[in-house]
């Protein structure tokens, strides 16, 4: 077999074969899909709010810019994972969707969450990548690009661009009212579906791209000038960060581009052949299911990286814990150091100006 003839069946095997084996060896997806989604729930609630408590501990003058890209992110995160019971308590009852009154109003709101939730992280995550490029590549031309006000106002502008791209669908989906009474996209909306493939290609296909270039560029700096002359401690705090959102990023496309691949074929084959087999509709529908689940486990993979990664996180949490214990003195004494273990920049006022420490 040549190495193409490989490749092929291994993506054959892990896009087309994997998910019907997966939901056939737990019987189904009644019994796979809510035990997905209570355990993405309960660790990504707790971690995503362990997250939040961490950075919000740290104060003005004791956090980081990137830390501002992180608590949104755990923000989006968090809101999302608790509209998760409700999927998995529709998913213990075969997709039917059934709570009440108010049933239709809730499968607008968790699938406009879950757009939103989508739209934001890719957004907050090639943020915290150009704001990687412009620390290490541009230092001493992004002072003002990356004062903290103009990151919050960064920040705010994502969250309404995310809002309202996730609009369409508020609109377009909703409890089928014939059939599975299951919480469905409007499939017979060709304007919904045409904006599906434009959103995957803006929303996913283009910010990967710009963090490619932005990860490129800055490997190339670091290797160009690792021989140059400067602070050595700098110089590893700088590549440090840079590995920590390297892997956040990862984590973010590996676990979407399973569902963005799923959800594009889906699509396409829905506008152009409305009539499909239905051995192909089976697997659309499999590889929907289990890449939708990999998708919603990108929801509570941060917290885990940043307290592996992030020596600066994992010191203040481990400050944090003993504040509640009583020991503030411990606590007080972090927040007025001045350096940091493994840091990137902190932010903060004086005089008018953002102080940095690189």
């Amino acid at each position: 077999m040549t190495p193409k003839e490989e490749l092929v069946s291994l993506w054959s095997f892990l896009y087309l074969k994997l998910p019907h084996k997966v939901l056939t060896y737990f019987h189904g997806s009644h019994i796979f899909l809510p035990v997905m989604y209570y355990l993405i729930f309960f660790t990504g609630f707790w971690g995503n709010l362990f997250v939040i408590s961490v950075v919000a501990s740290k104060g003005k003058r004791g956090g980081r810019l990137v830390d501002i890209f992180v608590v949104n992110l755990a923000v989006a995160d968090l809101i999302f994972v608790l509209t998760l019971p409700l999927w998995a308590i529709s998913a213990s009852q075969n997709n039917y969707w059934n709570f009440g009154a108010a049933s239709n109003l809730l499968c607008k709101l968790s699938s406009y969450i879950i757009s939103v939730n989508r739209f934001s992280n890719i957004f907050f995550l090639t943020c915290m990548s150009i704001d990687r490029y412009l620390v290490i590549v541009k230092l001493m031309d992004s002072r003002h690009l990356r004062s903290s006000w103009c990151v919050i106002g960064t920040c705010i502008s994502l969250w309404m661009t995310s809002l309202v791209l996730g609009i369409p669908s508020l609109v377009y989906r909703g409890v089928d009212p014939e059939g599975s009474q299951s919480c469905l996209d409007d499939k017979s909306s060709t304007f919904y579906q045409v904006t599906n493939l434009i959103m995957t290609l803006l929303t996913f296909v283009f910010p990967v791209l710009i963090i490619v270039l932005c990860y490129g560029t800055i490997i190339m700096h670091l290797n160009k000038h690792c021989s140059a002359v400067g602070n050595p401690r700098a110089e590893a705090r700088r590549r440090h960060s840079l590995k920590m959102v390297l892997c956040i990023i990862l984590a973010f496309v590996v676990s979407w581009l399973p569902y963005n691949i799923f959800k594009t074929f889906s699509i396409i084959s829905h506008l152009f052949q409305p009539t499909i087999g239905c051995e192909t509709q089976n697997v659309l529908d499999n590889g929907l299911v289990v890449s939708c689940c990999m998708a919603f486990f990108n929801s509570c993979v941060n917290p885990v990286i940043y307290f592996v990664l992030d020596n600066h996180f994992r010191k203040r949490a481990g400050m944090l814990y003993h504040s509640c214990k009583g020991t503030s003195n411990v606590l007080q004494s972090f927040n007025s150091s001045t350096t940091f273990t493994n840091g990137s920049e902190n932010f903060g006022t004086s005089g008018g100006r953002s102080q940095f420490q690189i």
